[in-house]
């Protein structure tokens, strides 16, 4: 019995022993590998607890994550270190360091971090919007700036914008001849997403309305999946095994979108006549078979390319219109005067057009504070290539960064009343923060960045502007607004993790005609 204590006391010993040992090499180990960087220090934290970190403060109330971002941000300071369940970010939420990352050091943070398992990604490798900083990457961004979403190209596909307008503005003066509500939301997302199946694919809704509608009811299916799949993220390894079956579902959801665009595909090699111009699938495929080009392009990359134009381009701006309306509705004042713009410049005997955007500084002021207030997008996400220090504050390679567009744009060292809706800030004739920087939208001023910056700057930027310019200028130009239950639109936005800024209810409302600008018969 002794020899039986005594073997377990030896081994009980060394166990211990052996533990020790490891511990003490593990923090040696800590010690020499931060030799250097002793003076650099760790980034703050909010309070946290064991193995959820700080998920409490992004779970525990309903207002929305955007809103959680910026309580956090004001109540512990504009950089910290997230540690959401297995998951670490580190979140952003200042002009100075969002420039410190986006500019000073931009090509350490020119890479996109990855959410979810790729395994259920039949686009991985292909995804534009999250390839790594490389030749493909590079690209296809050339690609995008010097033909596909080149000024000279949207230009060409004016006609298709209009034609999609009109229809809208056709249901819209229905609806308020049948004196019924609507739901705005509706029709802005099908005729944003008739606009781009028409200039990618010349796909015609009125001649095969099943074929974008489907693909809009994937593109609202996948930004569901991919968002609860990405927020995964947070049980580490465990998320590989697709506990809630959300990668299933979003592999599911993503091969039927592959059929049906190879399908539209082989139907558009098989009939070239008829289309006047070419569409986006035209220059791509064009460029898939040039022998020459520096990047081969297979069929794989053109879906994907296009999986990212219908996710990025067709939700983001109805919402952007709807939060613009939201804002118009609640501030009369701020509708009469926009009108009043509009009547001057357009007329009152036609209806507004792209061109004239450009003569109508007020819309333009209403739309980027409409972006200001509501981004579609509320943050950017970026990943360091290596070790790095920001403002003293160490950060490690592949750390996942956060750039909280939401706090940044409403900061109050930088804008005057900043919660509040006031285009005249952007007029250059008030002291609410007017400067000629703050006229652009191209990402160089970082207290207003509602389309990225940098090398990683939204694309799409001038097609979105367009339609949306456009669309809010038709609305008020040829409706008033009454808002079911009540006279204020419920500006709440919706709760969740998604990665757009919607609005918590749908946009009810009764169109009253006041100009009628679509011919009949």
């Amino acid at each position: 019995m002794a020899t039986t204590k005594d073997g377990l006391l030896y081994y009980g010993s060394l166990l211990l022993v052996s533990f020790i040992c490891t511990y003490l090499l593990q923090f040696l180990s800590k010690k020499l590998s931060s030799y250097g960087r002793a003076r650099a220090r760790h980034l703050p934290s909010p309070p946290g607890l064991p193995i959820i970190g700080h998920l409490h403060h992004l779970l525990l109330n309903s207002s929305s994550f955007p809103k959680k971002l910026h309580s956090l941000a004001t109540r512990y300071g504009p950089l910290l270190q997230l540690q959401m369940g297995a998951a670490t970010c580190v979140l952003v939420s200042n002009a100075n360091f969002a420039k410190e990352i986006l500019k000073t050091q931009e090509l350490n943070f020119v890479y996109r971090p990855e959410f979810g398992s790729p395994e259920y990604n039949i686009y991985h490798g292909s995804d534009f919007i999250l390839a790594p900083y490389g030749t493909y990457w590079r690209f296809l961004k050339k690609l995008c700036m010097t033909r596909l979403l080149s000024n000279s190209t949207l230009n060409q596909f004016v006609q298709i914008r209009e034609q999609e307008m009109a229809k809208l503005l056709k249901y819209l003066i229905k609806v308020s001849e049948g004196r019924e509500f609507c739901d705005l939301g509706v029709p802005l997302m099908s005729m944003m997403n008739n606009v781009i199946c028409r200039m990618a694919m010349s796909t015609r809704p009125w001649e095969n309305a099943d074929e974008a509608e489907k693909i809009k009811k994937l593109i609202e299916e996948l930004a569901v999946v991919g968002g609860k799949l990405s927020a995964g993220d947070i049980l580490g390894p465990l998320g590989k095994f697709d506990l809630l079956g959300y990668g299933k579902k979003l592999k599911k959801a993503l091969e039927k979108f592959d059929r049906l665009v190879e399908d539209i595909m082989k139907k558009h090699e098989e009939n070239t006549t008829g289309r006047k111009g070419k569409d986006l699938m035209d220059i791509l495929m064009e460029t898939c078979n040039d022998p020459s080009a520096e990047v081969k392009l297979t069929r794989k990359d053109i879906k994907a390319f296009f999986l990212d134009m219908f996710m990025a381009g067709t939700e983001t701006s109805s919402i952007a219109v709807k939060w613009a309306m939201g804002e118009l509705i609640n501030h009369p004042q701020v509708f009469k005067k926009l009108r009043q713009e509009i009547s001057s410049v357009v007329g009152p005997d036609r209806l507004i057009k792209e061109s004239d955007v450009q003569n109508l500084p007020y819309l333009q002021a209403v739309v980027k504070e409409t972006l200001r207030l509501h981004p579609p997008s509320v943050t950017l996400l970026r990943q360091s290539n290596e070790d790095c220090k920001i403002d003293g504050f160490y950060l490690k390679s592949k750390s996942r960064i956060i750039v909280n567009l939401y706090s940044i744009m409403r900061d109050p060292n930088s804008w005057n009343n900043p919660d509040e809706f006031i285009p005249d800030r952007f007029m250059g004739n008030t002291n609410l923060n007017s400067n000629k920087e703050l006229m652009e939208m191209k990402g160089q001023n970082f207290d207003y960045l509602p389309f990225g910056s940098g090398r990683r700057v939204c694309p799409g930027a001038s097609l979105a502007l367009a339609t949306i310019h456009a669309t809010v200028g038709a609305l008020v130009q040829c409706f008033d607004w009454k808002v079911k239950g009540g006279e204020m639109v419920d500006m709440r936005e919706a709760s969740g993790f998604a990665a757009t800024l919607a609005m918590a209810s749908p946009l009810v409302c009764y169109p009253v005609t006041q100009f009628n600008p679509i011919e009949e018969g």
